[in-house]
Formats: C-alpha cells, sequence, structure tokens
C-alpha cells in the first residue's frame, strides 16, 4: 500500500493504526491524517524511539496490511 492509498483510507485505518501503537489517542490520529512524517513524528515522541526505528516499524505495519 502506497501513502497515496493510505492517506484516501486513513478513517478505516485508524482503529488498526491504534491498535499497533496503543499510546496514540485519538487527537493524535486525526491530526495525523495519513501524513507518513507527522505519523513518525508522534511515534518519536511518544515512544522515544529513533527516527530510523520507527521508519522501519511504520514501513513493517503497512506493507503488512
Amino acid at each position: 500500500m502506497n501513502w497515496d492509498q493510505i492517506q484516501g483510507q486513513w478513517k478505516q485505518l485508524k482503529g488498526s493504526v491504534q491498535a499497533k501503537w496503543a499510546e496514540l489517542t485519538e487527537d493524535d490520529l486525526d491530526k495525523v491524517k495519513g501524513d507518513r512524517d507527522k505519523l513518525e513524528g508522534i511515534l518519536q515522541e511518544k515512544y522515544g524511539k529513533s527516527k530510523e526505528e520507527v521508519r522501519r516499524e511504520v514501513d513493517e505495519f503497512f506493507s503488512s496490511d
């Protein structure tokens, strides 16, 4: 799934994203709106992981969907 598709289906994907990263709030997900950079930034902030770690997790999550 590419990021254009993810942005287009963000409302449907929010639940599975929140299930994977439970510390994300509904407000966080609304701010992201399918924007990869925003998602990665919020994940870095919430989980204290490096940019590379977060990028790898996001890649793995969305490639398995």
